[in-house]
């Protein structure tokens, strides 16, 4: 965790609160995690964190470009650091397996959508559904 996330919550007008730093390292500690999962992982080190805490400081942290969200199933969305490099996910549907894959793997679809829509797709809430090479 870089000090510049301090920054950022200052400079946007929040408060530096342990909850919100506890929440941070969770999601960095995690890499992708619920926010049920986030909610666990704090409580390991303060219980006066309640869900509707994780889930708010969750939405703080995205619009301050802190951390991502994707839909990697049908329940909640997972969390992940934006610290870590950009990337997009491919999800198993027999084992669950994720992984996270470079970017730069779709420059011939990105490069096509933006020359014939006029497109420019988010890759970090890009996810892939499909069979792993174990699975299929």
């Amino acid at each position: 965790m870089t000090g510049d996330w301090r920054e950022k919550l200052r400079g946007s007008g929040y408060r530096l609160t342990p909850q919100r730093e506890l929440i941070l390292r969770a999601v960095e500690e995690l890499g992708h995690a619920t926010p049920d999962e986030v909610l666990a992982r704090v409580r390991e080190q303060s219980s006066a964190v309640n869900v509707s805490t994780v889930y708010r400081t969750l939405e703080v942290l995205e619009q301050l470009g802190l951390v991502r969200h994707a839909h990697l199933s049908d329940r909640a969305p997972t969390y992940h650091s934006v610290s870590d490099h950009e990337h997009f996910h491919l999800v198993c549907r027999n084992c669950h397996r994720i992984v996270s894959v470079d970017p730069e793997v779709l420059d011939p679809l990105r490069d096509r959508l933006r020359s014939e829509h006029g497109f420019t797709i988010d890759v970090g809430h890009l996810t892939v559904f499909g069979r792993c090479e174990t699975c299929e």
